[in-house]
C-alpha cells in the first residue's frame, strides 16, 4: 500500500480534500472508497492517508488503538504541510470520517487563520463516545471560526439529530442530515433509503459546500 491514495479528476480539480479515516477502519474501507470516488466525480481531488497506528496495523496485521490525540494532530499537520508544498494552486480542505474529522476539527482554526485551508468537512462526527452522551466532544466547536460542514446520520449513536439539536455550536458550522442513517450513514431497510444513496448524497453535500467556499473567497 502506498503512503497515499489519490483520487484525481480527469481535468483540473476544483480543490484538494485531505481525507482522514476513522478509528477502526483504514483509508481503503468501503466508506472511504465510496466517498472518495464520488467526490472525485464532482471534480475534487481526494487524498487519503493513514495515521501512524493504522500504518503499524497494516504492517503487522495486529489491531492497534489510535495514537494519543497530540500525535494524531501532529501526523495530520504533517500531511497538510506536505500537500501545501505542491504549490499547484489547489485550494485545500481538510476533514475525515469520525475520528479523522475530529482530529481535523481540533486543528482547523489554526490552519484556517494561517490561510492554509479553506474549510473543514466532518463525516459522521463523534460528538460523544457511544453510550456516553454526557462526555461531549463539542467545546471547541462552540467557537469554531473555520467554515465547516458536518454530515451526520439522524440516528448516529455518536450524535443523533435529537442530541445535536441541543448542542451549542458555532454559526460557522453547517449540518447536513441523512435520514435514518447510522454512523456509517447506513439506514434501516424499512426507511426506504439505501447506504449507497446516502453516500452519494453526502458527497453531493460536501461538493456543494466546497464550491460555496470557493465562490465566497
Amino acid at each position: 500500500m502506498n503512503d497515499w491514495l489519490v483520487d484525481r479528476p480527469a481535468g483540473k480539480p476544483l480543490a484538494r480534500f485531505l481525507f482522514a479515516h476513522g478509528a477502526g477502519a483504514p483509508m481503503d474501507s468501503d466508506f472511504m472508497d465510496a466517498l472518495s470516488g464520488a467526490l472525485c466525480g464532482h471534480g475534487i481531488e481526494v487524498v487519503r492517508f493513514e495515521f501512524p497506528y493504522m500504518v503499524e496495523r497494516r504492517e503487522s496485521g495486529k489491531r492497534r488503538p489510535p495514537n494519543p490525540m497530540p500525535q494524531l494532530q501532529e501526523a495530520f499537520l504533517a500531511q497538510v504541510d506536505h500537500w501545501l508544498e505542491k504549490e499547484d494552486g489547489l485550494p485545500l480542505f481538510i476533514g475525515g470520517k469520525s475520528m479523522g474529522g475530529r482530529v481535523a476539527s481540533l486543528m482547523a482554526d489554526a490552519c484556517f487563520a494561517k490561510g492554509q485551508i479553506r474549510g473543514l468537512v466532518c463525516l459522521g462526527y463523534p460528538f460523544h463516545p457511544q453510550g456516553k452522551p454526557e462526555r461531549l466532544r463539542t467545546e471547541h466547536l462552540e467557537e469554531l471560526q473555520c467554515p465547516t460542514l458536518i454530515v451526520q446520520g439522524t440516528r448516529d449513536p455518536l450524535g443523533s439529530a435529537g442530541e445535536v439539536a441541543g448542542y451549542s455550536l458555532s454559526g460557522q458550522i453547517a449540518l447536513g442530515w441523512l435520514e435514518d442513517g447510522d454512523h456509517d450513514f447506513k439506514p434501516r431497510k424499512v426507511s426506504g433509503f439505501t447506504r449507497e444513496a446516502h453516500w452519494q448524497a453526502a458527497a453531493e453535500r460536501v461538493a456543494g459546500f466546497i464550491r460555496e467556499q470557493l465562490r465566497e473567497s
